[in-house]
This record gives structure tokens, C-alpha cells and sequence, in this order.
């Protein structure tokens, strides 16, 4: 493949609702292109984009794939991304390396919630747009209901910019609004608008001309003093305002008949920016305050996904905005501080690899082996050091516990889970220290899912993923004293070790204390410590659930010691012991983990989401009405919202979004903890 200069260049996020054509439009399109020689489909497991075993398995995109063609001597990198909402961290990193979108509407099931969520996405990401009602051979498409539904929840600026000729089994080609010619058949054939379509398509072209006109001055002069516009102007205002956002054209075709689809590439070459329109956004703390894209300018390169493959090792996926990265040459890594060597550079397409000499600036690469790089570092020149805004992935909001099948997937855990976290930005995990799990974090069940299948395919360890346990903690409400005597003879040296302990409760959040004030010399001074030493083993074991225990002040005031039998052991043994007798003198108590949640809904759907709430024992804070959506904000038990990213999907068909954090420990309600014991006692004892 030829380079390419700025300005013909195209980099473009497809999105779309799950299942409504995305990948298979975007394997028309390479067909089309002549990248690829024969048609592959998504259920087969034969298309470019989704080549990796668990896409063909599930039949759904879950990685973003790169998939560049060349069209009327420009080179349009489309990037394939998932549907599913739980790969959103996919759709962040394409969004944050394209100039443009699309947007792939199903003809038959109108704008679903992926196409809601892709048009925030790129409102968010102030990306230019384009919208593909694809399937219009389905049964029940209908291009003009779903332009309406269009209109409806996204504006009127969205028009059409062709009418399609035929619906379902009569779908036969489309109108160009802007030559009023018809194209039909496959390779399109060039006629006159049918006349059954030439009152609605005049009518649409008037809108659409009118809209182009408002975004010029000259023009809307021209069409005001009631001048034709002409092709050219037409066009060259489309592209203006495209790239504005001040409209977004809808198209029609087929993906599966091919239909469509060589206007869908002309309309990327014509009205979506190229990387020379748009400005670098750079990080606050880029010691280069400003950069222009250009080829020979300072080197900036933004990697955006990682992957681990067992075999090739790591694999770098970078978008160049400014300079040139060359194959096997040295690169500055700004977020690291350290050099890093370049080796052979690839041009991607799906699963296969092109050697390439260099990657010059608008384009997208990939390098091999890279030792210190990860997703969201810049690549630039030490002498010149940049740095891109990096990308800003979501905060995980769903967690599953991982348990190795085996002692030899215990010892490999650590590293595969490390390198899976790697490899995708929304995975976290960490080691809870009070349940002793390894907690995997992600967007949802179907994610960690996927995650427990690659760590097996990948890297050899087999896992169960299980619900975590709740962190649980212990505390008293009431001063309790104890003593213990611990005492044994057994022939020779015997052990004695006696503490008297007084116990109060402590302010919650406060930690645990530990004090003396012994008096008289009844406890040796040198076995204060190991008395401290059974307080400290003594906490980490609860006495109603076995939870440590939190917000506890244990004072040593008396005891006695015996000159021979007494040790360190004896006394630290009658420390805890003393210790456990007095927590459950105190009035035990269970605390849970409250969580701060934040649920973004549409307004509609308020009274079902907090009738949800109060079923989950939760405390409703406040809510924010915005527009269409609706804010709530509350304190929930952590212990009732464990699996709450799958409620909320399930209750809002997707539409609700959540962002939970760490509160405070609150008191557990008597009747809840009787259940709450019962159940951690039974787990103890299978």
C-alpha cells in the first residue's frame, strides 16, 4: 500500500447497535475497495474484522480492528468496534484517533440504544458524522419511519442526502439528492429518478440544499437571490458542514447486496475531515505547548491499544499525528521518560500484517515487542518532547472474584491477569486483603467473561469466575472487660500468661488502639508487646462472622506472670484470648461497606430505578433532572449492588449508566445480619 499525504488520508469509527451491520458493512466496503477478494460473513467466522476466536464464537466484535482500503486516491482506515456496550473502552480508543464517524442504523429495528449511545459518544468526542441505515433488503425496513426516528432523538440537521429506490425484497439501488440521478443493480447503473419518487425527492433536496446554503454566507446569498447552486458548491458546502456538525448526512443501502455501498466510500472521501483539519489536542503537561500535523514537524504518536499475543509477543497499535515513525529506529517514550527501540512497522488489516518502511503523520501503524510501552504513552524525540491528551477510558463498575481450577493456574495467575489488564485500560484487578480474592473489574458479565477465555486461550490458566465476597467487618458497641489465664504444667517448664483486658468501642473510622496502663509491675514491661501481638492476631478474626474487627481500643490495666513459666507466647496466647472473650462481651456488631452511586437514566424511567433502590435498602441523596436524562444520587449497601450493572442494563435496555464509589462502614441491621452470619457459616463449613 502507498503512503498517503494529510489531506487524503481518512480515519473513521464505525458504530453501531449490536447485529446492525457494522462489521458487515465494513467488509463490503473492503471488497468494494478491492482490499479483499472475497466476501466474508460475520456467522461464519470469515470477515476481516472479527478474526479473533472468541468473536467467531460469540459472533459479536469485542476488539476494535483496524481495516484500511484505498478509494479515489485517498486511504480510508476505517476501525471496526464492538456493539456491546460492555467493550465501550474499544469505541473510547477509536473515537480518540479518528476525524470522523459512522453510524450504522438497521432499516428494520430504527435507532436502537448502541445508536443513542455511539451519537453521545461522538458528541462527546465533537467528531464529525455520518449515518448508514443499512438493510434496507430486510423484511419490515423502512427508510423514511427511521429518518424520522432519526430526526426525533438526534435533530433535524440530520437529512438525507439519498432516497433509496425499494424497500425489503424491492430494495433495488438509491437516489443522489444532490445529481438527482438513480443508480440500481450491482455494478450501479446510471438512470432517471423514478417518478413514483420525484415529489418526495425534490422536497428532500430542497431541505438539504437549503441546509448546505445556511452554512456559507456567499452561498446562502446565491440561494436566497434564488440562483441555482451549483454540483460543486453543493458539494464543497456539504463537506463544510459536515465537518462543522452542522449537518450529518443520512445514506441508505445494502451491505449484504453491496448496494450503496461505493457511495458510502465517496461520501467518506468528500465530506469527513482528514487529519489536516483537525488540531492535536495535547496533554496540560506537554512541555510542547502547540503542534500542526505535519509529516516533517516534530514526531508525536499516540499509541491507543495494546495486545498480547502468546506468540508474537506485544503488539502496539499507534496513531501518528505530527512526523514520521521509521521500521527499526529509536523513539522517545514522554510518559515514561525512557527510550524506546522500533523495530519492523506493520500496516494492519484485520489479522494480517504489511511490512511497511514507516508511518508518516495522519496515519495508524503497529510495531511489535515494545518493552516499556503501554496504551495512552506518546512517541516522540527526546529533543523534542510531546505529549498527546491520552485517552479517557470509564471507571470499571463490575466486579467478579477469579479462582485458579488448578495449583499450577494458581502460580501463572498473577502474570496472565496482569498482561490481560495490559492489553484493555477498563480492566482493573487488585487483591482484597479482608476476603483474600483476586478481584477482576470491568463494564460487565460479558466482558470478564471473554477475560476468564483469553486468560485460558492465551495464556494457559484456567479460571472460575465467582460473585465477590463482601468485606465485611466486625466492631463492639458496649465496654466489656475480660481476662484469660492461659496455664499449663506439663513436666518441666510449664507456660502461665494472665491479662485483664477493658475494651471500648471507638468512633467508626477511627482504626483499632491499643493501650496499657498496668501498674505495680503485674505484667513484665518486656511481654506488654507480645499481649499487643495476640490484640493484633485477635482483630484479624471477628467472632460473629470471623470479619476483622475495626474501631476497637483494648487497654492491658492488670494481670500477673509467673518468674519461671511465663514467656512471650504464654502472654501473647492470653492476649487474644482475653481479646475474643471481650468482643463478645461488647455487643458485636456487623458493619458493611456503603457505596456513593450515581445513576444516569432517561427521565422516563426515574420511578422504576428508585422503586429498585428501595427494594436494595438504599438511601436516595438527590436528583438532578438534565434535559431528557435524569441524575440520582444515593447511598446503597455494596452487598446489594454487586451484580447491579447487569440490573440497570436489564432495566433501562442499556440506556442507564452507573458510577459507584467507596463511602463509609455502616451498621448492619439486626435481622440482616442473623442472615449474613448464617450464610458465611455454612461457606465455612462446605
Amino acid at each position: 500500500m502507498k503512503q498517503y499525504g494529510l489531506e487524503n488520508i481518512r480515519n473513521i469509527a464505525f458504530r453501531s447497535h449490536a447485529g446492525a451491520g457494522k462489521t458487515s458493512t465494513a467488509e463490503a466496503i473492503l471488497f468494494a475497495a478491492g482490499a479483499i477478494k472475497r466476501l466474508g460473513k460475520v456467522d461464519d467466522g470469515s470477515s476481516a474484522s472479527d478474526y479473533d476466536p472468541d468473536e467467531i464464537k460469540r459472533k459479536i466484535s469485542i476488539n476494535l480492528t483496524l481495516l484500511p482500503c484505498e478509494w479515489r486516491d485517498k486511504k480510508i482506515n476505517i476501525i471496526d468496534t464492538p456493539g456491546y456496550s460492555d467493550f465501550v473502552g474499544e469505541v473510547k480508543a477509536s473515537m480518540r484517533v479518528t476525524e470522523g464517524a459512522v453510524i450504522i442504523v438497521c432499516a428494520a429495528s430504527g435507532v436502537e440504544v448502541g445508536a443513542e449511545q455511539s451519537w453521545n459518544y461522538c458528541q462527546e468526542a465533537d467528531l464529525p458524522r455520518l449515518i448508514f441505515v443499512n438493510k434496507m433488503d430486510r423484511e419490515n425496513a423502512d427508510f423514511t419511519r427511521t429518518v424520522t426516528e432519526i430526526q426525533s432523538k438526534f435533530g433535524n440537521k440530520c437529512l438525507p442526502v439519498q432516497l433509496p429506490i425499494g424497500a425489503q425484497s424491492s430494495f433495488q439501488g438509491i437516489v443522489d439528492l444532490l445529481t438527482m440521478k438513480s443508480h440500481t443493480g450491482t455494478p450501479p447503473k446510471e438512470g432517471e429518478v423514478p417518478p413514483d419518487l420525484a415529489d418526495t425527492a425534490a422536497s428532500s433536496r430542497e431541505k438539504l440544499v437549503e441546509a448546505i446554503a445556511e452554512t456559507d454566507d456567499a452561498l446562502i446569498e446565491k440561494y436566497l437571490g434564488g440562483e441555482e447552486l451549483t454540483l460543486d458548491e453543493l458539494r464543497h458546502g456539504l463537506r463544510q458542514a459536515t465537518v462543522s456538525g452542522s449537518v450529518v448526512p443520512i445514506l441508505a443501502g445494502s451491505a449484504l447486496q453491496g448496494v450503496g455501498i461505493n457511495w458510502l466510500l465517496d461520501a467518506f472521501s468528500e465530506y469527513l475531515p482528514s487529519p489536516a483539519d483537525r488540531e492535536i489536542s495535547l496533554a496540560a503537561d506537554s512541555k510542547l505547548p502547540e503542534l500542526k500535523p505535519a509529516p516533517d514537524g516534530p514526531l508525536a504518536a499516540l499509541v491507543f491499544k495494546t495486545t498480547a499475543d502468546p506468540y508474537v509477543g506485544k503488539l502496539t497499535y499507534f496513531r501518528v499525528y505530527s512526523g514520521t515513525v521509521s521500521s527499526n529506529s529509536h523513539v522517545w517514550n514522554a510518559a515514561r521518560e525512557e527510550d524506546e527501540r522500533i523495530g519492523q512497522l506493520f500496516m494492519l488489516r484485520g489479522k494480517t500484517q504489511e511490512a511497511v518502511p514507516q508511518v508518516v503523520a495522519g496515519d495508524i501503524g503497529a510495531v511489535a515487542k515494545l518493552t516499556v510501552t503501554a496504551t495512552g504513552d506518546t512517541l516522540c524525540q527526546p529533543d523534542k518532547p510531546v505529549k498527546i491528551a491520552p485517552i479517557q477510558f470509564p471507571a470499571p463498575i463490575f466486579s467478579e472474584a477469579v479462582y485458579p481450577r488448578t495449583k499450577a493456574d494458581l502460580d501463572k495467575l498473577g502474570s496472565s491477569i496482569a498482561r490481560l489488564v495490559e492489553e484493555d485500560p477498563t480492566l482493573i484487578h487488585r487483591r482484597d486483603a479482608d476476603t483474600h480474592e483476586t478481584i477482576l473489574s470491568g463494564m460487565g458479565d460479558t466482558q470478564l467473561a471473554v477475560a476468564a477465555d483469553k486468560i485460558a486461550r492465551k495464556f494457559g490458566v484456567s479460571v472460575e469466575l465467582k460473585t465477590p465476597k463482601v468485606p465485611y467487618k466486625e466492631t463492639i458497641t458496649a465496654p466489656a472487660k475480660a481476662e484469660y489465664k492461659h496455664k499449663k504444667q506439663s513436666g518441666g517448664h510449664g507456660q502461665y500468661g494472665h491479662v485483664r483486658l477493658a475494651l471500648e468501642p471507638l468512633p467508626r473510622g477511627t482504626g483499632n488502639q491499643f493501650a496499657e496502663k498496668v501498674v505495680g509491675g503485674s505484667v513484665p514491661k518486656n511481654y506488654i508487646p507480645a499481649v499487643e501481638k495476640g490484640f493484633n492476631e485477635a482483630v484479624l478474626d471477628g467472632v460473629l462472622a470471623h470479619c476483622p474487627v475495626v474501631d476497637v481500643r483494648a487497654t492491658l490495666y492488670d494481670g500477673s506472670f509467673h518468674p519461671v513459666d511465663s514467656s512471650e507466647i504464654c502472654f501473647k496466647i492470653a492476649g487474644s484470648q482475653a481479646m475474643k472473650k471481650g468482643l463478645s462481651l461488647g455487643q458485636p456488631i456487623l458493619l458493611e461497606p456503603i457505596m456513593s452511586i450515581t445513576i444516569t437514566i432517561p427521565g422516563d424511567m426515574t420511578g422504576d430505578i428508585i422503586g429498585d433502590l428501595n427494594t436494595k435498602r438504599a438511601h436516595v441523596q438527590g436528583m438532578n433532572p438534565s434535559g431528557d436524562i435524569n441524575i440520582i444520587e444515593a447511598q446503597v449497601p455494596l452487598a446489594e449492588v454487586l451484580r447491579y450493572a447487569i440490573d440497570l442494563k436489564s432495566m433501562t435496555q442499556g440506556r442507564g449508566t452507573f458510577t459507584m464509589e467507596f463511602n463509609h462502614y455502616k451498621e448492619v441491621p439486626a435481622h440482616v445480619t442473623q442472615k449474613i452470619v448464617a450464610e458465611i457459616q455454612a461457606a465455612e463449613k462446605t
